[in-house]
């Protein structure tokens, strides 16, 4: 039988919520333009670009709670996809240096409880959520996502 690298759970954890964030990246991406601005029906509600700043705020929000690197907050209102791409992507290389730091010690994060896996859980859960509305708006404002980046959001393994 050949030797296989042995499975290290923190750095599967790390990868795990390193994939979770290039799945929300990769919806973002596959959005019609029309949909980020969007009106929600009825007029209430916030639009995809506002709940997109609403995910990177909240992480922003979290990493200030535990004493991690402090990001910028989106403006929910005028903020453009690229701005909350790039915001994504520092808010989520905070939270990944203060997972990997708290994996690394006591598995404490200032703030939450239990644990950082519960606190892993609990970003990726956030993260789900929002993808979850995020794709019910996109349909219902007639700009649903592709059927290719539908199937694309559950690729894990190649995302």
């Amino acid at each position: 039988m050949p030797i296989t690298k042995p499975f290290v759970l923190p750095e599967a954890l790390l990868e795990m919520y390193a994939t979770n964030n290039r799945i929300t990246r990769y919806m973002i991406e596959n959005l019609d333009e029309e949909a980020w601005r969007a009106e929600p029906p009825g007029g209430k509600g916030r639009s995809i670009g506002a709940v997109v700043a609403h995910i990177h705020n909240v992480r922003g929000m979290w990493l200030k709670a535990a004493g991690g690197e402090q990001v910028e907050k989106l403006e929910p209102k005028t903020a453009t996809r690229p701005q909350a791409l790039q915001a994504l992507e520092e808010s989520h290389r905070a939270l990944r240096d203060l997972l990997a730091k708290a994996i690394a010690t006591d598995g404490r994060i200032k703030g939450f409880k239990p644990d950082v896996a519960g606190f892993i859980g609990y970003l990726v859960s956030h993260d789900a959520h929002h993808r979850g509305q995020i794709g019910m708006l996109a349909r219902q404002c007639g700009h649903a996502l592709s059927q290719k980046a539908m199937f694309g959001m559950w690729e894990w393994g190649s995302r």
